[in-house]
């Protein structure tokens, strides 16, 4: 199958001659619908994982549901929303919409996503006619099914909610809020989540008839038209400075939990030609028995956030004009194109590595454009268990953790910054999460040497120790453990993210992958997640000698680590570089 976006300019879109200060305001109007639906969301919603972690994203769409504009923050939402709008508006017809309706879905298969992703959509009615949509797509941190373990199919991940009508003209469907709440661990918390939800698209349905009141239909109307045709302008224009070519990556996934060591392989192939370019996810793996495939709207999305990262990293608002020059072939049955009964609870991991890939299948022909592999995983951990301060049940998502990102020709990659799936989302704090739950954060710092050595150093992972204060389970299940980060031109790779259980004081360490499942910890056991480094750019021994010694003295880089990667002595007491000592080891190579 192909890329769903098209170009949907018509005659009659043509001929129009938009305000461009109209276009500008209404530019810069959906922007801030979609960012102040972000916000009554967060400062609404009862779970941490929405109001802390930021784990959501909010969009208006046009009646067609095309994006006008999605709230900036989880970049591989990018193409779920806008397919599950176009979903309903098939399962209903527009002609039966009315206003007051909001149509609810988890369908992972349409979203692309897993079940915890609860999608809301309302018809937005002006005069009398459908302008548009707002919707809101949240995660839930429970949405019952199996809490811990692998799941080797949907039916074990929880409650399945097909394209239903929660509001009939403002009538709330209780018989659908009455099954959601029998199906849940903590009804309170997913009932709170509903409301905040519900508060989100009425917020971008008030303030987008607000847009439309002040400035008229028609006149709002041929100002999106006209952001999307410079959208897609400006993405062709930078397409074309791409040799044209065909670049193929390879890469794995350490394997799917199911099949212990068994590599998922990833390759992918980028055509490029003219203003347009072609990603190619035939070859990717065939989907896998455990819990990281995802449906095919994400083998769309991994494909868009390249492509966007690529040609219109800061073009705003993200929009779909700025993908009609991208092609994207994935066919059913993959990784990133699953069909039913494959288990996507955890659809996120793998599309990372993709993004990677293609940048990796680039990095010959724009390689000022492109980073080095970075950590690729949320490396997440999940704990549940009673509390005891409250004799309640209590689930705790502690995450995403940070990690390091890949090196520019032109930069040293960032450090503890969360992987490219998630955007703009936050990383629980320590503190909120030790007064929410009964544990205790011993340790949270970066990981020195983790970095791939480089001309320009990969940045670092980040280390978190957490001890548990009474009986819980725990399960981590991230990915990238054994393929590393990569580096670029001479640049050396990146640590892999690692987990290790500490028990009467002993650490353990030696998993053969990242993923520890439904694992008991006592009073005062321990785990320790430590999420990889980003790959190195350019020969290590052309960074300078100065720069490696600063390195070393803010504790990034170990002396010993200076002395083998880089040719750098650096006397690890006073930090004081040793040029002597460096031009001569790096005269010797």
């Amino acid at each position: 199958m192909t890329s769903p976006v098209k170009s949907s300019k018509s005659k009659k879109a043509r001929a129009r001659k938009p305000d461009p200060v109209v276009t500008e305001i209404v530019r810069n109007g959906v922007i801030a619908v979609t960012e102040e639906m972000k916000t009554n969301l967060m400062r609404t919603a009862y779970n941490i994982i929405i109001y802390e972690a930021l784990d959501f994203t909010t969009g208006l769409f046009t009646p067609d549901g095309e994006t006008v504009s999605i709230g900036i923050g989880l970049p591989m939402f990018i193409r779920g929303m806008s397919e599950t709008v176009k979903a309903k508006i098939r399962h209903f017809g527009r002609a039966t919409m009315k206003p007051g309706d909001i149509y609810v879905t988890n369908d992972a298969y349409l979203t692309g996503s897993h079940l915890n992703h609860v999608t809301l959509t309302l018809p937005i009615f002006h005069q009398g006619k459908l302008a548009g949509f707002s919707c809101c797509m949240a995660h839930w941190l429970d949405i019952g099914g199996n809490l811990g373990g692998m799941s080797t199919e949907i039916y074990q991940e929880g409650l399945q909610i097909p394209i239903m009508k929660l509001h009939d003209q403002g009538k709330v469907n209780e018989t659908l809020t009455a099954m959601i709440r029998q199906n849940v661990r903590i009804p309170t918390r997913a009932m709170g989540d509903l409301r905040a939800q519900i508060t989100a698209v009425k917020t971008g349905e008030r303030r987008f008839l607000q847009l439309l009141d002040r400035y008229g239909g028609d006149a709002v109307a041929g100002a999106i038209t006209a952001i999307m045709d410079n959208a897609e302008a400006m993405a062709r224009e930078r397409t074309r400075s791409i040799p044209d070519g065909v670049y193929e990556a390879e890469s794995y996934m350490d394997d799917d939990g199911v099949e212990i060591g068994k590599r998922v392989p990833i390759k992918v192939k980028v055509i490029v030609k003219g203003d347009e370019m072609t990603i190619d996810l035939s070859e990717v793996s065939k989907q896998v028995r455990g819990f990281y495939n995802s449906g095919i709207t994400t083998g769309y999305a991994c494909s868009q956030v390249a492509y966007k990262c690529l040609t219109s990293p800061t073009d705003y608002p993200i929009n779909d004009g700025a993908f009609r020059s991208l092609k994207v072939i994935v066919p059913p049955g993959k990784i990133v194109s699953a069909v039913r009964p494959a288990p996507m609870r955890y659809w996120m991991t793998y599309p990372m590595t993709i993004i990677d890939s293609v940048f990796k299948a680039l990095s010959k022909a724009i390689p000022d454009r492109v980073i080095a592999g970075h950590h690729a995983d949320l490396v997440l951990s999940h704990l549940h268990g009673i509390n005891p301060r409250t004799s309640e049940f209590f689930i705790a998502n502690f995450g995403p953790l940070g990690g390091g990102w890949g090196a520019k020709r032109s930069e040293d990659g960032v450090g503890g910054t969360v992987s490219i799936n998630d955007g703009d989302t936050h990383n629980a704090p320590n503190e909120q999460s030790e007064a929410k739950f009964p544990l205790v954060v011993e340790r949270y710092a970066l990981v020195p040497d983790s970095g791939g050595a480089g001309r320009h150093r990969g940045g670092l992972g980040v280390e978190r120790v957490v001890r548990a204060r009474t009986n819980m389970v725990f399960n981590t299940q991230f990915e990238r453990a054994h393929c590393r980060p990569w580096g670029l031109e001479g640049g050396l790779e990146g640590t892999g993210n690692s987990v290790g259980l500490r028990r009467d004081g002993n650490w353990k360490t030696d998993f053969p992958n990242g993923k520890v499942l439904s694992t008991p910890l006592r009073p005062g056991d321990a785990y320790r997640i430590r999420s990889g480094g980003g790959g190195g750019y350019g020969d290590p021994h052309e960074r300078p000698a100065e720069q490696v010694a600063e390195d070393v003295r803010q504790g990034y880089v170990s002396a010993e680590v200076a002395a083998e990667h880089y040719g750098v002595v650096v006397d690890p007491e006073t930090f004081v570089l040793d040029k002597e000592a460096t031009q001569k080891r790096r005269g010797n190579r």
